[in-house]
């Protein structure tokens, strides 16, 4: 059975890291082995030199010269990270494909489904489960004002209500793109994040050869369920 690759997105202050955390705690309680991993690869020079022009808030020479080092980032993403981390469990990625898009959309000014399309692509490195963060960009300006470290590019309000958006339209356009589930849901109180992991945990352990699923009754959906996107 082909481990699970779950992807959690969603614009700085959103509440990934701490959705990770608790993942990677309960799945180690469970035993299920969850691993996690970064974003990029960091294994081509030039690719690297883009990404961090991009994550700096600077637009390459090009919107094609971005996307194509993107795309050769995370396909040695996919074949020498991902492919090893899921051959020993499932995994857990902070952040991966549509927050690439996300930012080569804001900075390069052209539809984000157009990035989304080019890096889904990359088949080897598609999550079968992306968890995107809704959570309010006041609030999450709020949680980073609070931290000491300095402020990073897209992390100002205005910026943030943008990619919130654009958040949104790289969600549809992956499922579009991939048939693949996208689940959306704010990450503001602790009944939130308890419902986001159950809700990921559940598909963990659906995957996971060791455990066996717990059906449960049908029942009417919460008007709090996370809302699905795909199958």
């Amino acid at each position: 059975m082909k481990h699970m690759l779950l992807a959690v997105e969603g614009i700085a202050g959103a509440g990934k890291s701490t959705l990770r955390d608790r993942l990677l705690a309960a799945a180690a309680a469970e035993d299920l082995g969850l691993g996690h991993i970064g974003q990029f690869s960091w294994l081509s020079l030039p690719s690297t030199r883009t990404i961090i022009s991009l994550r700096a808030g600077r637009p390459a020479a090009s919107s094609e010269e971005a996307v194509a080092a993107a795309r050769c980032d995370l396909e040695l993403h996919a074949r020498h990270n991902l492919a090893s981390a899921l051959s020993l469990g499932p995994v857990v990625a902070d952040r991966l494909t549509l927050s690439t898009a996300c930012r080569l959309a804001l900075l390069h000014d052209r539809p984000v489904a157009d990035y989304v399309h080019q890096l889904a692509e990359v088949t080897a490195a598609r999550a079968e489960l992306t968890v995107l963060l809704t959570t309010e960009p006041e609030l999450c300006h709020a949680r980073l004002s609070r931290r000491a470290t300095s402020r990073r590019f897209g992390e100002d309000l205005p910026t943030a209500n943008r990619l919130a958006d654009v958040y949104e339209q790289a969600a549809t356009a992956w499922t579009e793109a991939t048939g693949l589930t996208v689940v959306r849901h704010t990450c503001t109180t602790g009944p939130d994040l308890d419902l986001l992991a159950t809700t990921c945990l559940n598909r963990l352990r659906a995957t996971d050869p060791h455990t066996a699923r717990i059906e449960e009754p049908p029942h009417a959906p919460s008007p709090d369920a996370p809302r699905l996107l795909g199958p």
